[in-house]
């Protein structure tokens, strides 16, 4: 049995499928990783005001409130999380959904996808999201 060491980050995961949201849990929570989840963007809104969050997986696609609006919602009103925003979803053919992926450039993990590959997205994404802030600023 490997030994869990807390890491002090802190993951909000937003999915409505209760099998993912496991998985989700069960691996951030082996790689130290205190986790909450909320079924959908209005409960995900609710808590982003409860509580601070180092990252945020985002099933676009989520009954009451969706994925893309719960990402306006953090530019508006927690901008200090969009650089840990990790983006989900299995709908990868919708316009909607490419342009907003496009747009918004953030990580995004496609479902389904295992363990190994949240791992490695969560271990990139302040990676990438710090190399993408140091192109845009070197452009100004």
């Amino acid at each position: 049995m490997r030994e869990v060491r807390p890491n002090g980050k802190r993951v909000l995961v937003v999915e409505d499928k209760p099998v993912t949201s496991r998985i989700c849990m069960k691996t951030l929570v082996a790689d130290g990783f205190e986790v909450d989840l909320a079924s959908d963007g209005l409960i995900a809104k609710y808590m982003l005001g409860e509580a601070k969050y180092d990252l945020c997986l985002i099933d676009i696609r989520t009954p009451a409130m969706g994925g893309m609006q719960l990402y306006q919602h953090l530019e508006k009103e927690h901008r200090g999380l969009l650089s840990g925003v990790i983006l989900t979803t299995g709908d990868v053919i919708s316009p909607n959904v490419d342009r907003f992926l496009s747009e918004v450039k953030r990580q995004f993990l496609p479902k389904p996808f295992i363990p190994s590959q949240l791992r490695t997205t969560v271990e990139e994404t302040p990676r990438q999201m710090q190399s993408l802030d140091n192109t845009c600023n070197d452009g100004r």
